[in-house]
């Protein structure tokens, strides 16, 4: 790895990417450890990936990057996979330096996702994912691996939904966003829907089983019109912020080689919801 000769820094990148919180949530920890580095925001254009890539790779203070909308697949063109992630998910939130300096694509999209449910037994339930872009896939991949029963996934793509069904060896189907949904346990947004200046995500939530769980990964607005109106119903939540930061962590120790501190956990979503 190149001798680091300023101070260093991971980044996000996106387009845009002045929405994220990123920033908040790492600078919080690098001050809570007493690291001298520093996370940045970098709006980089879909054309502008190669040379991004190319430049960071040359910069020996770059620790890595977070990438959010709409990079997650395309990134992995310009990275290294030792992972597998291609195979396995395909999509990937995260770059980070190897020992010999190769920039390596991962996901921690996916265990950011089920840290929030991880106690609950999701075996032969039945769960609905909106969406089917990089965030989308890292939730069927942990819904997957964590058993679902069955998973109905409402896209504007019906074939390109199916394919990724079919890809993580899901039993389900695919519907459009006007027909009514089915009788789920969990609903999952892995979409922009929703997002502060995005179009609005309109659903009857009503055919939803009792009880049921709805989680939203949109992280702005944190309270979501989803999240309202399951609230209304008496549905139990949650909240994109939860996935944000259980995500972040993981990213944190890869970029800066220390674990994210566990101490202060309150006063970091206190402002990040301020």
């Amino acid at each position: 790895m190149k001798e680091i000769t300023g101070q260093p820094y991971a980044e996000v990148i996106g387009d845009p990417a002045g929405h994220s919180k990123s920033p908040m949530i790492h600078r919080f920890w690098l001050r809570k450890l007493g690291i001298d580095a520093d996370y940045r925001i970098a709006e980089v254009k879909p054309g502008g990936l190669a040379d991004y890539f190319a430049n960071r790779a040359d910069d020996p203070d770059w620790m890595g990057c977070n990438v959010t909308i709409p990079h997650k697949l395309a990134a992995l063109e310009h990275v290294a996979d030792p992972g597998g992630v291609r195979e396995s998910i395909g999509a990937i939130n995260t770059v980070f330096r190897g020992e010999d300096g190769a920039l390596i694509g991962t996901n921690t999209d996916a265990a950011g996702f089920w840290v929030p449910i991880a106690t609950r037994n999701w075996t032969g339930r039945h769960a609905v994912v909106i969406g089917s872009g990089g965030a989308a896939r890292a939730v069927l991949f942990a819904l997957a691996k964590g058993g679902i029963g069955e998973v109905t996934m409402v896209a504007r793509s019906g074939l390109k939904a199916m394919g990724l069904l079919a890809q993580f060896g899901l039993k389900g189907g695919v519907q459009d966003f006007g027909a009514k949904l089915p009788g789920a346990n969990l609903l999952v947004n892995a979409s922009p829907l929703g997002m502060a200046g995005q179009d609005a995500l309109d659903l009857d939530l009503d055919p939803l089983k009792r009880g049921a769980l709805v989680y939203d990964l949109v992280y702005k607005p944190v309270e979501t019109p989803l999240l309202r109106q399951a609230a209304d119903r008496e549905l139990e939540t949650i909240d994109g912020l939860s996935m944000l930061v259980a995500q972040a962590a993981l990213a944190f120790e890869l970029f800066f080689g220390e674990p994210a501190p566990e101490e202060g956990q309150d006063a970091l979503f206190e402002k990040l919801t301020a």
